[in-house]
């Protein structure tokens, strides 16, 4: 007989009121052990507010957060010894070292000193910072900042980590390391939740991604999956001097086209999946004589969906 192994998080029904703000809806959330678990939603979405509910850091109003199999509440530390955060903004201490810092924020799981070196010095070179071990925070870069930071959330080994914006305002290569970083922990059996606003990366790396609004759960799956649940097949552009309103109202008109504008320079048209679909516009254009520039086609990303389900209005 074999035995299911538990969710690393299970979250159900949750509800949490700031007075007569809803920031959770009967919320649902459940994380594969091992899995690299995307959780996206605007600003304001009740993002925050999840997390913190399942680290027990809020009370909440109704519902169950449980954690690899275990309810998760306030006085649950053999579950949060298990668990690490790496939060958006750097959290270290300035007085101190790249390696007193990583050291200090592994005693707090781990209070054996021998125990703990070798740990300490295990994330040190995950996150390449061998060489800045006597640095302060206050001489390093961005990028190595946000390495640092994740070192002191990750020291004590943990089984499940927290990603909040890692990678905001760092540059490509830092990026490039932060994320094969994250990859290489889901390889040694982590389970990682990974916020950000950088839909490319949550493509990239994610095995599923969720999307919240307004405290609710909207969709669920893999990146394609989530691409085949809106009404988008691919976005073609053309670079055109002369399509005349006729032309475009032609263009329009083609059943897999959903919108089609021009401002004069480019022709932007948003058409369902079709295996035909670029060869019936280019029959449009060519048969009313407009001139063809530049031509791309690409099917719908991740922020296509993103904007989909939660709209195109600014956010706080």
């Amino acid at each position: 007989m074999t035995t299911s192994v538990p969710p690393a998080v299970s979250v159900h029904g949750l509800v949490k009121r700031y007075g007569d703000v809803l920031a959770l809806d009967y919320f649902d959330l459940d994380v594969r052990q091992g899995e690299i678990f995307g959780l996206l939603g605007p600003n304001g979405s009740g993002k925050t507010t999840a997390i913190n509910c399942i680290l027990a850091l809020l009370t909440y109003d109704a519902g169950q957060v449980g954690v690899f199999g275990s309810p998760m509440t306030p006085t649950s530390y053999a579950l949060k010894r298990r668990i690490g955060i790496v939060p958006q903004e750097v959290a270290v201490f300035y007085e101190l070292t790249v390696e007193e810092n990583i050291d200090y924020f592994c005693s707090l799981y781990v209070p054996d000193r021998r125990t703990r070196t070798p740990m300490v010095d295990e994330a040190i070179a995950f996150v390449g910072l061998d060489d800045y071990r006597r640095f302060r925070p206050g001489k390093l870069s961005g990028g190595l900042l946000r390495r640092l930071n994740i070192a002191c959330g990750i020291a004590h080994r943990p089984d499940l980590i927290f990603f909040d914006e890692p990678t905001v305002a760092v540059d490509p290569q830092s990026r490039n390391a932060i994320l094969e970083g994250i990859m290489t922990l889901r390889a040694r059996g982590t389970t990682v939740v990974y916020t950000s606003h950088y839909m490319e990366e949550v493509e990239q790396i994610c095995d599923r991604i969720l999307i919240m609004d307004h405290g609710r759960h909207l969709a669920l799956g893999t990146a394609e999956e989530l691409k085949l649940m809106i009404d988008a097949g691919e976005r073609i552009t053309v670079q055109t001097l002369d399509l005349t309103p006729a032309t475009l109202e032609q263009v329009d008109a083609l059943p897999a086209v959903i919108a089609a504008t021009y401002d004069g320079q480019q022709l932007d048209i948003r058409c369902r999946r079709g295996e035909t679909n670029l060869i019936d516009i280019l029959g449009v254009l060519e048969r009313s004589g407009t001139n063809i520039g530049h031509l791309t086609s690409r099917p719908p990303s991740l922020n296509d969906v993103f904007l989909e389900l939660t709209g195109t209005a600014l956010r706080d």
